[in-house]
């Protein structure tokens, strides 16, 4: 059983993002990689105008807001919630391990954005169909679509299933980085796949129009679960394997697989995206690259796994972020490549409008317009069309 300090770690809006003491300054260590000049000019003049989606993030900053589900968000988050451009955002309301208590703890979350939604009427609408994210965008509002990362949450009681999809959770992670009763995650080396129950599970979420998410899912897992669903699947938050093999990265068999079901891939701000060092936004793009040259560029994205509003990296936050990887590791669920020096956000994307500079980026890099407007937002808006069927 984990302790109440455990439960509150892992519970996380965004479960690792672990990138922020403050949202008033970006404060960079002088140890961490330095961004190159030009990213300061990167911007593409039609970004306000395009749907930009998330597909895993929140809002606010870790160890603020959210991590005892009473802190409201505070007036510094909600201008960097504005600043940011963003359209929509999957935003963790639970899932992951702990069996006995993950229900309670996610219809604690659940209740805590409801409450931040109700409470900034003007900046937030919950989404629970797909036509709302345009509505979103023409009302400058920003979206959340409440996802669930792991099913420890349900266990084998499909009436928690029922509570959840009644609550508006629309978006489930089938397992997270161990074993659960539904199959294998990433870090198991037994790589055992779906199980009797992940299979049923699979048949019910296509049933309810629910999205299936395979970001922490073992290889087996993924192709499995690729291959049961009647509908595509997303993997909201991973990076290539083949620039930078780590299990939480998937091997470019699934991305493939994935592309051809007509699923969706996005791309994390993570360390995983090098095997060792800070990564940059240079990484980022290289790993968008791969992803569109495998999947094709209708099924690319950005799923950060980070918080909107920028970091600042004080002492405070070194002693905190590396405790907190000391915890997941006691826990069994640090994933290789978790390192107490090499923090889980691109130094040179440490901003709140991060994704109209990744626009500039791409659009350096000579992506058309059309590509860009994909990549930001269209493909993940697509894949929800078609799987919500609303």
């Amino acid at each position: 059983m984990y302790t109440e300090q455990a439960r509150r770690t892992i519970q996380r809006r965004t479960f690792l993002s672990l990138v922020g003491m403050s949202s008033a300054a970006t404060i960079l260590s002088t140890a961490l990689p330095r961004p190159v000049a030009a990213i300061e000019d990167a911007r593409w003049p039609r970004y306000r105008d395009a749907i930009v989606i998330d597909t895993l993030g929140g809002p606010g900053t870790a160890y603020g807001a959210g991590d005892d589900s009473s802190t409201p968000l505070s007036a510094s988050e909600i201008d960097d919630v504005r600043h940011s451009g963003l359209t929509a955002m999957n935003v963790t309301i639970g899932g992951y391990h702990e069996y006995a208590t993950d229900f309670d703890t996610t219809t604690d979350a659940i209740a805590y954005w409801s409450n931040q939604i109700a409470s900034h009427p003007g900046v937030f609408v919950l989404i629970r169909h797909a036509s709302e994210i345009e509505s979103a965008k023409r009302a400058g509002k920003m979206g959340i679509l409440f996802g669930i990362q792991g099913t420890a949450a349900m266990g084998e009681n499909l009436q928690h299933f029922d509570t959840l999809c009644n609550a508006g959770v629309r978006i489930f992670q089938l397992t997270y980085n161990r074993r659960c009763l539904v199959g294998d995650g990433c870090l198991e080396p037994g790589n055992a796949g779906l199980s009797k129950l992940g299979l049923t599970l699979v048949a019910e979420l296509n049933k309810r129009n629910a999205l299936i998410d395979l970001s922490h899912a073992g290889e087996r897992t993924t192709l499995e679960a690729i291959d049961a669903s009647a509908k595509p699947i997303a993997i909201t938050h991973t990076g290539c394997a083949a620039l930078a093999p780590n299990p939480r990265n998937k091997t470019d068999n699934e991305l493939s697989r994935l592309a051809k079901s007509g699923g969706y891939v996005g791309i994390y701000l993570m360390p995983f995206l090098r095997t060792q060092g800070q990564p940059m936004a240079e990484d980022l793009i290289r790993h968008i690259d791969h992803a569109v040259e495998i999947c094709g560029e209708d099924h690319v994205g950005i799923g950060t796994d980070g918080t909107i509003s920028p970091v600042a990296v004080t002492p405070e936050f070194k002693k905190a972020f590396a405790d907190q990887i000391n915890q997941r590791r006691k826990l069994g669920i640090s994933a290789p490549g978790e390192d107490p020096n090499v923090y889980t956000f691109s130094p040179d994307l440490n901003r709140a409008d991060r994704f109209e500079v990744i626009a500039g980026l791409l659009a350096a890099r000579n992506y058309s317009d059309g590509q860009i407007r994909k990549i930001l937002g269209g493909n993940f808006y697509r894949l929800l069309q078609q799987v919500w069927n609303d």
